[in-house]
């Protein structure tokens, strides 16, 4: 029996989420074509005959421009440090750059083996991924090396098998059936928070928090939920409400379906939304929300 911790680190929007939710087979970490949708650190985990994997998904590491940025690099650069292996992922429709050569030299303190995943292929040529493996290769060095798209799951047998290559001897970490670590009140507050990116325009979604306030059951098998959704200013605020609230209805109605979902019960959704200004860099703020520095 082999099992052991997996970090999945890379820039923002490489597909490190939607990797870990294919692999688990459960939405655990929320997506959006937004950049650092990701901001905690988020345990999925695979269990099969061969042991046990726990996927470690991390923020996007880039320069932070507040507190709230400071707290996810943070995140990102520590699960360095506590893994058994470290997937580094990239996007193989993006051009190499300065923020692959900035993550390259943190990894190379790692003493955990790094597998370079250069996700995306199905959007690219071969031509294009051979010429991608060749930048990184050429800047780092890596146990394995292996193109994968997260989305239509290629490779990613492949990357599991590898995997369990390189993990130590072990024993379960956590029963059988378990997905995540995640209380069921953070992954709720994660899918208003990703419905509402997605939704909403591009200046409001860096600005978004989500707080469950209250969870709970009545007598009829039905769930009550009462959650807030943070803006920084104002005017971030109506457009998440929306002209006569519909935009707001639209995230409830689409946010309550996902949640019925996970939960196998009805669900009441009260969704409020609330002015914190400055929020993200505001420590204090910070922790209220879940983001302990």
């Amino acid at each position: 029996m082999k099992s052991g911790f997996v970090s999945i680190v890379g820039r923002p929007n490489a597909g490190k989420s939607t990797l870990m939710n294919a692999i688990v087979g459960a939405k655990i970490a929320i997506t959006s074509e937004k950049l650092q949708t990701t901001r905690n650190r988020i345990q999925g985990i695979y269990t099969c005959p061969e042991g046990q994997i726990i996927f470690i998904d991390t923020p996007g590491i880039h320069k932070p421009r507040h507190l709230l940025g400071e707290y996810m690099v943070k995140v990102s650069t520590r699960s360095l440090r506590e893994a058994d292996i470290i997937y580094y992922m990239v996007d193989a429709t993006c051009s190499f750059g300065g923020g692959e050569i900035f993550i390259i030299k943190q990894l190379q303190n790692a003493e955990a083996p790094v597998f370079l995943l250069v996700n995306k292929i199905d959007l690219v040529s071969q031509e294009q991924v051979q010429k991608h493996i060749q930048n990184f290769t050429a800047c780092g060095n890596f146990a394995e090396i292996i193109p994968i798209s997260a989305v239509l799951g290629t490779n990613v047998p492949l990357l599991i098998e590898k995997t369990f290559q390189y993990l130590p001897e072990g024993p379960l970490y956590y029963p059988e059936k378990d997905l995540t670590d995640q209380p069921v009140s953070f992954i709720v507050a994660e899918i208003i928070r990703e419905k509402a990116l997605i939704l909403t325009r591009d200046e409001v979604p860096h600005s978004l928090a989500v707080e469950v306030e209250e969870f709970r059951h009545n007598d009829r098998g039905k769930v009550y939920l009462r959650a807030v959704i943070y803006t920084e200013r104002d005017s971030q605020k109506g457009i998440v409400i929306g002209k006569n609230g519909q935009m707001l209805k639209v995230i409830g109605e689409q946010s309550r379906r996902d949640i019925e979902e996970i939960l196998e019960a009805p669900v009441f959704l009260d969704l409020w939304v609330k002015v914190k200004k400055n929020w993200k860099d505001d420590e204090a703020k910070l922790k209220q929300l879940g983001y302990k520095l």
